[in-house]
């Protein structure tokens, strides 16, 4: 079972604990977003008025509780984790064609969002920061 539903709190501790990474709040949506000089890779994500039109017309709905888009190491990624972990990732019209997905935070344990984070990170930074990190951080066998 999972061991306690994540927090925004943990994906800003999270994002925050890599290096070259800066918090910026959107003014247009009033949500933070975790980036790096090549752009973002996590950020919080609420509903459009055209988010909630389109899935009603696709009998869904929005989910409740906090939600972020982290990007993707592409289509098959993305596919993967919304068809493996359900309750965790989800997407939307608005991500079609877009390498990311979204996280329902309720739904996922601080193991896996930090993973998924992670992998989005290593996305948007340099081939040296990463190789550099991840001599430093070796994946954690689980």
């Amino acid at each position: 079972m999972m061991e306690g539903m994540a927090t925004l709190d943990d994906v800003r501790a999270v994002a925050l604990g890599f290096p070259g990474v800066i918090e910026r709040v959107d003014g247009h949506r009033g949500g933070a977003s975790w980036r790096t000089p090549a752009g973002a890779f996590v950020w919080q994500r609420g509903p459009s008025g055209r988010d909630l039109d389109q899935l009603a017309a696709l009998g869904r709905g929005w989910p409740p509780g906090d939600v972020v888009g982290v990007r993707t190491d592409g289509a098959q990624v993305k596919e993967a984790l919304l068809e493996t972990y359900p309750d965790a990732f989800f997407t939307i019209p608005h991500f079609d064609g877009y390498p990311a997905v979204l996280v329902r935070l309720e739904g996922i344990d601080l193991e896996q969002l930090r993973e998924v984070i992670t992998d989005a990170w290593l996305l948007k930074v340099t081939k040296r920061v990463a190789a550099e990190w991840l001599a430093t951080h070796p994946p954690s066998t689980g």
